[in-house]
C-alpha cells in the first residue's frame, strides 16, 4: 500500500506584481509581421462586453480570451485594432476616464494610462472606433475580421468595408480580401511561455488542493453542493480567479453523465463521486477529475474499473511527448482499456476487432486530451492539413481517459452506474511530459489513506 503524501496546507494568496507588457507587444508584433505577408491590412480584436444577469445586475465579467492574449488589458468593450501600413501599430480603443462612473463601477484606465501601461503606439477613445478604423480601411488591401463570431460585430465591421468601398470612385482603395485573424492568433496559444506555464502550474495547484479538501469532507449524507462548496472555499482561499468551468459533482448513476452540473443529489454509501473541476489564475486555467468511494473504501467492482482507468491514463501519459502526434495518448489509453472490458467480458473479441468495431464507445466515448490554456478547451487546431498535430514542448493538454457502465441485460449488475474519470493536466517538455496535477492523490490507496485522515 503506498503512502499518500499529506494535505496541502492551504496555498497562501499570490502578492501584486507590477505588470510586464513584453511578452504582449512580443505576441502582437508576431501576429503583425504573418499579417504583412498579405500585403496592408486592418485587424480588429474586441473583448467580451458586460453581460445582464438580471434586471440591473451583471455577471461576472470574463475578457475575451484571445484579446488578452495580445493585450493584458482586462477592462470590457475594448477593441486591438492591429494596422499593416507603413509603419505596423497597434492601437487600443477603450473606455474614456469618467470620475461620476468609476465612483459606482471602479477603476478605468482611459486611454493615456492604457497607451503607456499596455505598451500600444496609441490608444483612443471608444467613441471614435467607427471614424478611426473607417480612415484606416483606406488603402489597405486585406480586413482582418473573426467573421461569424458575434452577428452584431459583422454587420459593423460590414459598414465600415460599405464605407471604404464607396469612395472608390475618388480613387481610394477599399480591402478586397477578408480574412480570420483567429488562423494566425490561436495556433501561437498552443506552445506556452515560461510566464505562462508558471500561472498555469498555480492554477493547478490551488485545484489540487482544492481536490484534495474535498475528498477528505466527503461521506455519506452529503450533498453534491457541498463538495462544491469545499472547492469554491479553497479556489478562493488560495486566490483563484474563478472556477474555470462549472464543477461537475457527481455520484453514483450521475457519474456516467459527461457533463452532469445539478450537483444537488445526496451523496450514498456504497457509491463513487466523481469530481471534474478546476479553477483560473489570471485567465489560465486547470482542470482536474477524481473519482473516489462516498464511504472511503472502493468495492471489488469499483476497483476493478478504476484500476483499467488508472492504468490507461498511465499508458496515455507514457505516450506523450514530443513528436508523437496528439492522439497517440488517447490511441494509448483505448488500447489499456478495451483489454479491460474484454478481460471483464463487458467487450468481446481481439483489441483490434473491439476498436476496429467501436463497442467499446458504450463505455468510453470521450477522447482522452483537450488542449488546455486561457479556455479549459484551449484554442488551436487538433489537425493541420489533414495530419494530427505533433506534440511539441511547451504545449499543455489534458489526459483523461473514463469508464462509463450504465445498467443493460448483458452488463453484471455490479458494474451498473459506475462512473470513472482521471484526469491530469500536462505539459510537454524536451523528453516527454510533466504532469502539473500530481498533489490530488489518484491511486486507491492514496485517495482511501486521505479518506480516513479527513473522518
Amino acid at each position: 500500500m503506498s503512502a499518500h503524501r499529506p494535505l496541502p496546507h492551504p496555498l497562501a494568496p499570490l502578492a501584486p506584481t507590477a505588470f510586464d507588457a513584453t511578452p504582449f507587444v512580443r505576441r502582437r508584433q508576431q501576429v503583425l509581421m504573418e499579417m504583412h505577408k498579405k500585403g496592408r491590412g486592418v485587424a480588429i480584436i474586441s473583448t467580451s462586453t458586460e453581460l445582464i444577469r438580471n434586471r440591473d445586475t451583471h455577471h461576472p465579467f470574463r475578457f475575451d480570451s484571445n484579446f488578452w492574449y495580445l493585450t493584458g488589458f482586462e477592462e470590457p468593450d475594448a477593441v486591438l485594432v492591429l494596422l499593416i501600413s507603413n509603419t505596423p501599430q497597434s492601437l487600443l480603443f477603450c473606455r474614456s476616464k469618467n470620475e461620476e462612473r468609476e465612483l459606482w463601477e471602479g477603476f478605468r484606465f482611459g486611454p493615456d494610462a492604457a497607451r503607456e501601461i499596455f505598451a500600444f503606439d496609441a490608444a483612443y477613445a471608444l467613441e471614435d472606433l467607427d471614424r478611426i478604423v473607417s480612415e484606416l480601411l483606406i488603402g489597405a488591401k486585406t480586413l482582418w475580421h473573426s467573421l461569424g463570431v458575434d452577428a452584431g460585430w459583422d454587420a459593423r465591421v460590414g459598414r465600415w468595408l460599405e464605407q471604404a468601398r464607396a469612395q472608390s470612385r475618388a480613387g481610394k482603395q477599399a480591402p478586397t480580401m477578408v480574412a480570420d485573424w483567429r488562423a494566425l492568433v490561436e495556433p501561437m496559444r498552443r506552445n506556452k511561455d515560461a510566464g505562462e506555464l508558471a500561472l498555469m502550474q498555480r492554477a493547478a495547484d490551488i485545484a489540487a488542493n482544492a481536490h484534495c479538501r474535498a475528498i477528505r469532507a466527503c461521506h455519506p449524507g452529503l450533498y453534491e453542493y457541498q463538495l462544491d462548496a469545499e472547492l469554491q472555499y479553497a479556489f478562493l482561499q488560495a486566490g483563484g480567479h474563478s472556477p474555470s468551468y462549472p464543477a461537475i459533482i457527481a455520484g453514483g448513476a450521475n457519474a456516467c453523465v459527461l457533463h452532469y452540473t445539478a450537483n444537488n443529489q445526496p451523496l450514498r454509501d456504497g457509491d463513487l463521486v466523481l469530481i471534474d473541476a478546476g479553477c483560473e489564475v489570471s485567465g489560465y486555467a486547470s482542470d482536474i477529475t477524481r473519482t473516489f468511494p462516498v464511504n472511503g473504501k472502493f468495492s471489488a467492482a469499483q476497483r476493478d474499473l478504476y484500476a483499467i482507468t488508472l492504468a490507461a491514463q498511465d499508458a496515455a501519459i507514457a505516450a506523450t511527448c514530443p513528436g508523437a502526434a496528439f492522439h497517440a495518448p488517447h490511441d494509448a489509453a483505448v488500447r489499456v482499456l478495451v483489454q479491460g472490458m474484454i478481460d471483464l467480458k463487458l467487450c468481446h473479441g481481439t483489441v483490434d476487432a473491439v476498436i476496429e468495431s467501436g463497442d467499446f464507445r458504450r463505455f468510453y466515448m470521450h477522447r482522452t486530451s483537450h488542449w488546455l490554456g486561457l479556455d479549459v478547451h484551449d484554442a488551436g487546431p487538433y489537425h493541420e492539413e489533414n495530419e494530427w498535430v505533433a506534440l511539441q514542448s511547451g504545449m499543455t493538454l489534458t489526459i483523461e481517459p473514463g469508464f462509463y457502465v450504465r445498467p443493460a441485460d448483458d452488463v453484471p449488475a455490479a458494474f451498473h452506474n459506475i462512473g470513472i474519470r482521471i484526469e491530469d493536466d500536462v505539459v510537454v517538455t524536451d523528453t516527454g511530459c510533466r504532469v502539473m496535477t500530481t498533489d490530488a492523490p489518484k491511486t486507491m490507496a492514496d485517495i482511501e489513506s486521505l479518506m480516513a485522515d479527513g473522518s
